[in-house]
């Protein structure tokens, strides 16, 4: 389904581009919602992103290269929200369809919203190789290809970002608690 369904597209066929959507919708979501920690911004990332790849794809060179090329559209989409959108609640929502952490659940939210805030405090471009070499599991070439950077300025983003996060997390953690007895 691969490189035949992105000619049919790049030839002007709208359902191929269709089936493409489809197949890669989830993935493109999940990285935009990682980067932006907004569940909105990120569908509106990936819509704003498909637009973008529908009007580009016959400029696409090599059909092969698609994800990687679609993958680069929607970070660079993200990174224009980040700078276009005021960050939204520090509040952490649920997900759409995810349930309520019950008594048992209670220290993996505190850990995992110790860690959301850590991760918003790093710049887009920080998030960007982080969500894509942690999540998507992509080597820092690959990330290098995705994103058209050189692949050096991936593994100094992936230092300084895991730095900066273990930094941000060691702060929080040296904070009094709201509330709390001060010494």
């Amino acid at each position: 389904m691969g490189p035949d369904l992105v000619e049919r597209a790049r030839a002007g066929d709208r359902e191929a581009f269709a089936g493409l959507a489809q197949l890669h919708a989830d993935r493109m979501f999940s990285i935009a919602r990682r980067i932006l920690r907004d569940f909105e911004l990120a569908e509106d990332a990936v819509q704003e992103a498909l637009v973008a790849a529908w009007r580009e794809l016959p400029r696409l060179r090599d059909a092969e290269r698609f994800e990687a090329w679609l993958t680069r559209i929607v970070v660079h989409r993200c990174y224009a929200m980040s700078k276009t959108t005021r960050a939204r609640s520090a509040v952490r929502r649920l997900d759409p369809g995810q349930d309520v952490p019950g008594p048992d659940a209670l220290s993996a939210l505190h850990d995992r919203d110790e860690l959301e805030r850590g991760f918003r405090r790093l710049p887009i471009g920080h998030r960007a190789v982080l969500v894509l070499h942690h999540y998507v599991g992509l080597e820092p070439t690959d990330i290098a290809e995705a994103l058209g950077i050189p692949p050096g300025t991936v593994r100094s983003r992936l230092h300084y970002a895991h730095r900066a996060l273990r930094a941000a997390l060691e702060a929080d953690a040296r904070l009094p608690i709201a509330g709390g007895p001060t010494a």
